[in-house]
């Protein structure tokens, strides 16, 4: 009897230790995954070292896709924690489209469910610059909105839709001024067109207008001649109303343009870095050597330093110029054909001793 209450009571510790012992697993269990979970949910995950970083969703896109987009951001801390967050909270079910910050100290549940509310959708940034062709353009505005190329490019070659806006198909293109411009999350691509129609009016100020007309051009005769300009001169913008002199005085003469980047537009060749007679003999409105005058629309979308070099020419009796020997950047400029020659054969030369063929 004796040995057998001995027995119980051992049995009985044994048990008592093992429920303190698996009690005390679990509760480090419970402690250890509160911790853990409090951790990924409140704990700060982004760090952006003070670069505004931004995330754009688009129309469509899963949730995958968006935090993938986040991850390549390199803000985010802890990545696994955000895609565990995100899980949690059912991002999958709610993914809204639109342009989110990436707050620097931003926890995972705060970004989630901004991603999940959309409560803090910022407007879209549309920058534009380096654009020569229409499709180009097209391209570029409706990756701003999530819209299809297609879209913008009807519009762009709409010859009724284009008239709407006080444009035919080919100056149509003059309308983009190259800025930064904030847009609606939503907007659609006749809201697009419509607010760069409004950008482009407000930028043609009356003394953008008054300067424009002593010169005897259209707005969209001063574009395309910058754009001129603009292709001839793109390391310094301070040699570009020398340039645009250079021009204004060849039309006032009624000489032929021969601006070498329309040549490379006519030949849709951006590769060619030596014009050569092969390339002259293209057939074009664009091809100022065969063609007197301006050609019919710009040859890529001028800046604002461009279009006002062009309002505000530098006054010479230039009516020549060719790239500097030394590679510069600079030109150097000719008021007759005698002294262009001797500066245009100082260049070929220097082209041929760099082994620049084409």
């Amino acid at each position: 009897m004796a040995k057998t209450r001995i027995d119980y009571k051992a049995n009985a510790t044994r048990r008592r230790n093992r429920f303190a012992y698996i009690t005390g697993i679990l509760g480090l269990l419970l402690i250890t995954f509160s911790y853990y979970f409090y951790q990924v949910f409140f704990t700060p995950n982004v760090e952006t070292n003070g670069r505004p970083t931004y995330v754009v969703v688009r129309r469509g896109e899963t949730a995958k896709q968006v935090l993938d987009s986040i991850d390549a951001s390199g803000v985010i801390v802890d990545k696994l924690s955000l895609h565990f967050v995100a899980r949690l909270m059912k991002y999958d079910q709610l993914v809204k489209p639109g342009r989110y910050e990436l707050k620097d100290g931003y926890t995972n549940r705060e970004l989630i469910n901004d991603l999940r509310t959309g409560r803090n959708r910022l407007p879209l940034r549309l920058t534009f610059q380096n654009i020569r062709l229409r499709e180009d353009l097209a391209r570029k505005l409706a990756s701003t909105i999530d819209a299809r190329p297609g879209q913008f490019d009807s519009l762009l070659t709409s010859p009724g839709y284009t008239k709407s806006l006080g444009f035919d198909t080919t100056s149509i293109l003059t309308m983009f001024i190259p800025n930064t411009y904030e847009l609606p999350w939503n907007a659609s691509a006749k809201n697009l067109m419509q607010r760069m129609k409004k950008e482009y009016e407000k930028f043609w100020t009356p003394a953008r207008d008054a300067k424009r007309e002593k010169l005897g051009l259209s707005r969209a005769e001063v574009s395309t001649l910058a754009s001129i300009v603009e292709a001839e001169q793109q390391q310094h913008p301070d040699e570009r109303p020398r340039v645009a002199g250079v021009y204004l005085n060849r039309l006032k003469r009624g000489m032929k343009l021969q601006a070498d980047p329309t040549v490379v537009y006519a030949n849709h060749d951006f590769t060619i870095k030596r014009v050569l007679n092969v390339h002259l003999a293209k057939d074009s409105p664009y091809n100022t050597y065969k063609y007197a005058g301006l050609p019919p629309g710009p040859i890529n979308l001028p800046s604002i330093a461009s279009i006002d070099a062009v309002l505000n020419p530098e006054s010479h009796e230039y009516l020549y110029f060719c790239a500097k020997e030394d590679f510069s950047g600079y030109h150097a400029f000719a008021r007759n054909e005698q002294e262009h020659l001797v500066n245009a054969h100082r260049y070929q030369a220097a082209l041929s001793r760099a082994g620049i063929m084409k």
